[in-house]
Parts: structure tokens; sequence; C-alpha cells
């Protein structure tokens, strides 16, 4: 039987989470912003518990983080390196994807 994989929203930390048959198995924080009006979500960190590793879940948890910020009206940038590293080889939401600036990287000094 196949692994039931749900990726959901989780505003009240801002991140998306990521449970197998219900049991968490990691996230992508992120922070919004915007630039000239236009809104952005930055994605920063993404982690995969040690337990659920090489079953491609952190590709599965990128897209469904890009693809529900681009339906929720953002344009994504990639800050954490598994996403832009993922965004390079995916070519999926690439008109939606800014790249990272120094006004980006101030937010998190």
């Amino acid at each position: 039987m196949a692994e039931a994989i749900d990726v959901t929203p989780n505003t009240a930390q801002h991140r998306y989470d990521i449970t197998v048959d219900g049991q968490a198995a990691g996230s992508s924080s992120y922070r919004d912003t915007e630039d000239a009006g236009t809104p952005q979500r930055i994605l920063y960190h993404t982690l995969i518990d040690d337990a659920f590793g090489g079953r491609g879940l952190a590709s599965v948890l990128t897209r469904e983080a890009i693809r529900q910020s681009v339906d929720a009206g953002f344009r994504v940038v990639p800050m954490c390196p598994y996403v832009v590293k993922w965004t390079t080889t995916h070519d999926d939401f690439a008109e939606h994807i800014d790249p990272v600036s120094s006004a980006h990287t101030a937010l998190f000094d």
C-alpha cells in the first residue's frame, strides 16, 4: 500500500509541514515580505527528519511549498540551499521565482 504523504500550511509557525501516514516528517520554513508591492515568500530552511530520509520527501515538500505559495499569490525567493538547487533543476515554477537580494538577506541579520 502506498504511503499517504501530505503537505499542509502551518501559518502559525510560518512553515509547510510534511507528514507520512500522519507522522510528522519535516518542514519548510518561510518568511513573507514584499518588493515594490509584490508579495514574496522566502523559503529559507528545509528539514526532513532522519527517520524519513532517502525517500524524496524534500523534493515533494519543496514542490508543494512553492505551488501553495504561488497559488496564494506569492512570488517565491529560494534562500534555503536545497530549494535553490531544486529550482535550478526543476522549471515547473520558473516564472514565479525571484532571486535573493541584499534586502532579503538583511531580514535574517
